[in-house]
């Protein structure tokens, strides 16, 4: 560990060193706050157009990316695969006997269910039909997605390590099950930086389903900036009057009075940097400045009254209902437009234990309409060529029922060996299906794709090396993937 004092010996010569140069900290500090190229003049507009965006830690991306933007449809408490996207028509026929021991294999289950004297297998309800090119299968509580079917990529072989539901949701955010680490939209927001120095580059927008609307909670954590700086940390979105908390100016503060104070606290801000180096209080003074551009961009953004109404229509009634998932779609569309790199939205409500019939019904309702809107207007508009929307939760259930099997009604427990997402848009193979599960739908049998693959995949689209995109902390180079995790070309365009 180093004397304090031989450190601040450094910091001192490093500021003595920039302060006697031609341009200064403050210069250096300016131009990465504006993430312009103040260092050079280029003729080429290409290069002014990049220069005008607020730039991230990579000056150009590894290699060319398919994506400018994500839009991630995170569907919170684990939906059932069985009842959505993986049709096994065996379960129909052994309906009521037990789970065979070979299938399960020893593996390991929560300690909701694994006291069960007998773990009888449960078929859906609901109706499976094939649809479009793909043939691919989906229940008939899709009805809206079935349209879009075969703009979809649907991933059947998705598994993760993490049987319950915070460290599975974590581990999918963050690349880990332990919290702490940076979340995807940060370090997408550290890497490539924002495209419009108006908003933030990293946008989280929540709803509460009504399939189960008090399930499982969720933390700001999953969107934190973690050990990165936390300008990369997401903004959130809220339905009401006041979209962003602590956003407004306070009573008599003129626009005027705001901009004098930011400068003043601004020129406080660098002094104190100049004196102790902490590269964070430059992203305070950053804050500041975005805090100051969003007064005027958020209000515009989130005034959703000009949209048209077959726009309205497409997304479903309850997209003029602020705060529900249809809404946030609609406004996930018009940050998407504005040049926000990550949208997040979360839904909450499919953690269905028990009731799963009657629980489900509604949630998918939630959903249906709105996510295969998103999808087309995207479409209609020429964004989804570019924009990678993603549709998943955090692990599947099982195919036995969790406490009492009935004609009518059951529940399904946590299953992280085998769920369903799909995937469209920004350089995916549409109209696929890709991965296998066995005729159980316990285990998979053919394209295996683990979560950090699907991260990998992620930043492959946006043009980054999961490999490279690295930030040193506590001695130790990070990743979003850890130290695995492999791209799936089965469906890249």
């Amino acid at each position: 560990m180093k004397n304090p004092l031989e450190e601040q010996s450094y910091l001192m010569n490093r500021r003595a060193f920039l302060s006697k140069s031609s341009i200064g900290i403050g210069t250096a500090a300016l131009g990465g706050l504006l993430g312009t190229s103040i260092f050079s003049c280029s003729s080429d507009p290409a290069e002014e157009v990049i220069s005008s965006t607020v730039q991230g830690m990579l000056s150009r991306p590894h290699f060319a990316p398919k994506a400018k933007r994500v839009i991630y449809l995170f569907q919170s408490g684990g939906p059932s695969q069985l009842e959505l996207f993986d049709y096994k028509p065996l379960l129909d026929k052994m309906r009521g006997e037990d789970l065979p021991e070979s299938v399960r294999d020893g593996q390991r289950l929560t300690g909701m269910s694994s006291g069960q004297e007998s773990f009888p297998l449960a078929n859906s309800l609901f109706k499976f039909k094939q649809y479009g090119n793909s043939g691919a299968w989906l229940s008939d509580l899709l009805p809206y997605t079935s349209k879009v079917v075969d703009e979809l990529c649907i991933v059947r072989s998705m598994h993760t390590e993490a049987i319950n539901h915070d460290p599975a949701i974590t581990f999918f955010q963050t690349g880990s099950q332990q919290a702490g680490r940076p979340s995807m939209g940060s370090w997408l927001s550290y890497g490539l930086g924002s495209e419009n120095s108006n908003l933030p580059a990293f946008c989280v927008l929540l709803s509460r389903g009504t399939g189960r609307p008090f399930g499982q909670p969720l933390y700001s954590r999953l969107w934190g900036n973690g050990f990165l700086h936390s300008l990369h940390q997401g903004v959130q979105f809220r339905s009401g009057k006041d979209p962003v908390l602590f956003l407004n100016d306070p009573k008599g503060m003129s626009k005027m009075s705001r901009r004098k104070m930011l400068d003043r606290v601004a020129l406080l801000n660098q002094k104190q940097y100049e004196e102790i180096g902490d590269p964070e209080i430059q992203s305070r003074i950053s804050q500041y400045e975005m805090a100051y551009k969003m007064q005027t961009s958020v209000p515009e953004l989130m005034d959703i009254t000009k949209e048209s109404d077959y726009i309205y229509q497409m997304y479903g009634p309850d997209a003029a209902t602020p705060g529900t998932f249809a809404a946030n779609c609609l406004l996930a569309r018009r940050l998407a437009e504005k040049g926000v790199r990550f949208v997040q939205l979360y839904h909450m409500g499919w953690d269905q234990h028990d009731n799963l019939p009657g629980q489900i019904k509604n949630q998918a309702k939630d959903v249906d309409q709105a996510s295969a809107a998103l999808i087309m207007d995207l479409k209609q508009r020429g964004m989804l060529e570019d924009t990678l929307v993603v549709w998943g939760g955090e692990f599947g259930r099982t195919n036995y029922s969790q406490g009492a099997l009935t004609d009518k009604n059951y529940g399904r427990d946590h299953h992280p060996r085998c769920f369903s997402i799909w995937m469209a848009g920004g350089g995916i193979k549409p109209g696929i299906v890709y991965g296998e599960t066995d005729e159980f739908g316990y285990n998979i049998v053919k394209d295996p794709v683990h979560v950090h693959d699907f991260q990998a995949t992620l930043l492959h689209l946006l043009g980054i090396d999961h490999e490279k995109l690295t930030y040193k902390y506590q001695g130790r180079r990070f990743r979003l993937t850890d130290v695995f995790g492999e791209v799936v070309p089965g469906i890249l365009a």
